[in-house]
This record gives structure tokens, C-alpha cells and sequence, in this order.
């Protein structure tokens, strides 16, 4: 039999190099830039300090362009500010603000702003929600349909059902009571319910969260929503034995949501887990489709482990 000459050799393995290079390179590196903007200014935790954290989250994808617009300190009243939301794909709330005179710092958006946000959504823009933002605006219904479940701001079960997995199994739980608690901070384990939806494919069925609060009691309307992750909240902890959500998705209107419970503190947003979620749910929200991968460093189901982005110059 005769031998392939070298240049049909050459060919072949230049072919098989282009391939694979081809498939290794993740495909956000070649769709444009998803422009974001961060919304913070208000909140009992410091947005100061966390905001430029998700900020590095969705640059260092390279598939995000971000811009922040703060709200001015106003203490009890309207906050004089307006947005401009249409310009965005999605719209990230890393703010804590209140529509209730009854908190120190509490500060009200403008009936006007409030519409902006819900029209922009409605129309079909976009948002995530990130941690304490779901304490924000209980009054504010229209809010709380976009972000599923919330806690605190004397939410109870006029604000719509608990929402918890118990046996496995998704429970829509009526009970009166308070909406709203967490324990003391601690590692906990992260349980993928929805393992084919975009924003979870090819992650781990369970893996180890860094230090967070584990939230619990959230309720709230919940329409159109799906639960893609939990985490178990037990009595030692002042939980309730159950799982508690974590990540969520939602629609509201012609609007996509993704919503995380976690990311108390910058230690607890530096878990690669919680990197991980960030950019690939804020790009579910904006597109509708995810194609930041996972990465190397995801934690395993016994130890967190911090980002690599962490360990590289911010961009």
C-alpha cells in the first residue's frame, strides 16, 4: 500500500489543529459585546465594594460592555433619578433601596422611573437581580411580579406563597408568616435542579459555594418562574430543613430575568460557582442563549474555590 505523501500528512494535521482551535475558542469571543449597566447606590449592603466586583464578573467574559448609574443619597424621600434603560440589553440590580419610610436610608424611585423599568422590561429588555436586590420595593408590585420572590420590607403571605424544594419536590407553600431570613454566613452546597436549561448545562449536579448567606422564606408571586438551583437551609442555621432557591429565571412580558440569592459580600461573589452564574445567567437574560463555558476552576461538590479572574489584572 502506498504511503500518503508528507504534504497530504501536512494537510490533515493543520485540518484537525484548525478544528480544534476552532471548537476551543468559546463562541462569545466572536458575537458582539452585550452592553449592561449596573444599577446601585442604595442597599444595607455595600454596593460600593461589590458593584466594581460585578463589574470585573461580566468584563473579564469579554462578552459584556458596563456602565453603573448610582442613585443619589436622598434619605426618605423620592430619589431624584432616571436612567436611561433603553440603551441596554439588561439591566443588573445591585441596589437594596425601599419603597417604605419606615428604614433609615430607605429611599423611594419616582413613579416615573418605576414605569421606565417596568416598560423597558415589559418591551422586552431585561434584567438580573442579585442578592439583596430582592429585598428592594416591596410595595411595588409590578417589581415584585418581575423578580419572582423577595424578602424583608414586611413582605408576608399577602405578597404571595413560599417557595422551597422538600422531598425533592417544588412546594408552593401559602402559611402566613414573614418573608425573608437567613442565618449565620457559611459555605453551603448548591443543588442544580434544571440541569438542561441554558444557564446550567455542563455544570456539576452539586457543588461547594464559598462563604454567603444562605437566604430562605422568600416568597412572592413566582409567575412564570423556574427554580434551576437550590440550596438546603437547616435548623442549625436557623433555616427550616429545606431547599431554599438560589437561581431562578423568570418572564415578565416580552422581558427574560435571572435571579441569584447569592452574593452577600465581595468573598462570597468571588466563588467561581457564583463568577460562573453571573456571566452566563446575565447572558441567558440578555440574549436568550448562553455561550460563555464553564470553566476549569468550577468547584467541586466539597470545597469553594475562588475564580481565576481574580488572580489575573482586571481588563
Amino acid at each position: 500500500m502506498q504511503r500518503p505523501s508528507f504534504h497530504i500528512l501536512t494537510t490533515i494535521v493543520l485540518g484537525l489543529w484548525t478544528v480544534t482551535g476552532q471548537a476551543d475558542e468559546p463562541a462569545s469571543a466572536t458575537k458582539p459585546k452585550i452592553k449592561a449597566l449596573i444599577v446601585d447606590g442604595h442597599s444595607n449592603h455595600p454596593w460600593w465594594e461589590t458593584t466594581p466586583i460585578l463589574r470585573r464578573i461580566l468584563e473579564s467574559s469579554e462578552r459584556f460592555t458596563v456602565d453603573v448609574a448610582t442613585a443619589p443619597k436622598q434619605l426618605r424621600e423620592v430619589v431624584n433619578f432616571a436612567p436611561d434603560f433603553t440603551p441596554y440589553q439588561v439591566v443588573m440590580m445591585n441596589y437594596n433601596g425601599d419603597d417604605s419610610v419606615t428604614r433609615t436610608g430607605s429611599a423611594n424611585w419616582s413613579e416615573s422611573t418605576q414605569k421606565a423599568l417596568e416598560d423597558y422590561v415589559r418591551g422586552g429588555g431585561n434584567l438580573s437581580i442579585i442578592h439583596s436586590a430582592n429585598n428592594s420595593f416591596p410595595k411595588w408590585k409590578e417589581y415584585n411580579r418581575m423578580i419572582g420572590l423577595g424578602g424583608w420590607g414586611y413582605r408576608s403571605e399577602k405578597d404571595g406563597p413560599y417557595a422551597y424544594y422538600k422531598d425533592n419536590k417544588l412546594v408552593r407553600d401559602d402559611s402566613p408568616g414573614v418573608g425573608g431570613w437567613h442565618g449565620t454566613e457559611h459555605p453551603f452546597q448548591v443543588i442544580t435542579r434544571e440541569p438542561e436549561h441554558p444557564i446550567m448545562r455542563g455544570l456539576p449536579t452539586v457543588w461547594m459555594h464559598a462563604r454567603d448567606e444562605l437566604y430562605s422564606h422568600l416568597r412572592g408571586p413566582g409567575e412564570n418562574m423556574k427554580i434551576l438551583a437550590t440550596a438546603y437551609s437547616p435548623r442549625k442555621y436557623t433555616g427550616r430543613n429545606v431547599d431554599e432557591p438560589m437561581v431562578m429565571v423568570l418572564t415578565y412580558g416580552k422581558g427574560r430575568v435571572f435571579h441569584t440569592a447569592m452574593g452577600h459580600g465581595t468573598y462570597s461573589m468571588r466563588c467561581a460557582g457564583f463568577v460562573t452564574l453571573i456571566q452566563r445567567g446575565t447572558e441567558w437574560a440578555a440574549t436568550g442563549e448562553v455561550t460563555i463555558p464553564v470553566p476549569k476552576d468550577f468547584p467541586a461538590a466539597d470545597t469553594p474555590r475562588e475564580s481565576g479572574i481574580f488572580r489575573q489584572p482586571p481588563k
